[in-house]
């Protein structure tokens, strides 16, 4: 990576919060999916939980993506 801009973790760190919540929904939403099939909807609390982890590896590579695209922009 380049040392112009912002580091790929400092990107991620700024990201997190909506990383987390995108993947809060979405968990959530599964949840209500699954429902179809007779397993149990997830609580409120269960689907931040388990957003807040599975949001780290997703904000990780979604900030490694913005980061290549500010490199090959400065190009």
């Amino acid at each position: 990576m380049t040392d112009n801009g912002w580091s790929t973790r400092a990107i991620a760190l700024v990201l997190y919060p909506f990383g987390a919540g995108a993947m809060a929904v979405n968990v959530f939403f599964a949840s209500l999916i699954g429902s179809w099939v007779g397993l149990p909807v997830l609580s409120l609390l269960w689907s931040i939980g388990i957003g807040a982890v599975i949001g780290v590896p997703a904000t990780i590579a979604f900030a490694r993506h913005i980061r290549r695209l500010m490199d090959k922009a400065q190009t």
